[in-house]
């Protein structure tokens, strides 16, 4: 199993586990490596340190680990955006229609998402309904096999 390090064009660092090199470059390229951030399948390896299994004579001495800086932030948005996929409904492409339906009163107060054309958006900006663009990565809208 090889565990490689990876990074999308948007910056977001990844791990991907891989039976080997070849079966990394047949998934990548076939569209099947993305970003779990933001769905980029323009992902590249990034130089990792080998694991060397050299068996357990020797116990390791313990190391300084540093985490790329933008990872707890990374982190915390999964978090913020698996809280609003508990906490709302997903009305689909209905949702410029719900959002103006709650706000008019005409529908129950409730917290909703779902897909919006920026022409969309910008309606209901204009007539004072708060919505909030939220990009959800992919591997959260599925189920995980």
């Amino acid at each position: 199993m090889k565990v490689l390090d990876l990074q999308c064009s948007a910056q977001h660092q990844f791990e991907g586990w891989f039976a080997s090199e070849e079966d990394f470059q047949g998934q990548l390229a076939r569209g099947l490596v993305e970003c779990p951030m933001c769905g980029d399948t323009a992902v590249a390896k990034k130089l990792s340190a080998p694991r060397l299994n050299l068996g357990a004579a020797h116990p390791k001495p313990k190391q300084e680990v540093m985490t790329a800086p933008d990872a707890k932030l990374q982190a915390a948005w999964l978090k913020m955006v698996r809280h609003v996929m508990a906490n709302t409904e997903d009305v689909g492409e209905r949702f410029a229609e719900e959002a103006r339906r709650i706000h008019y009163g005409e529908s129950e107060e409730r917290g909703i998402r779902g897909q919006a054309t920026p022409q969309q958006t910008e309606a209901l900006l204009e007539e004072g309904i708060g919505v909030v663009p939220l990009p959800i990565p992919k591997a959260l809208k599925e189920p995980l096999q």
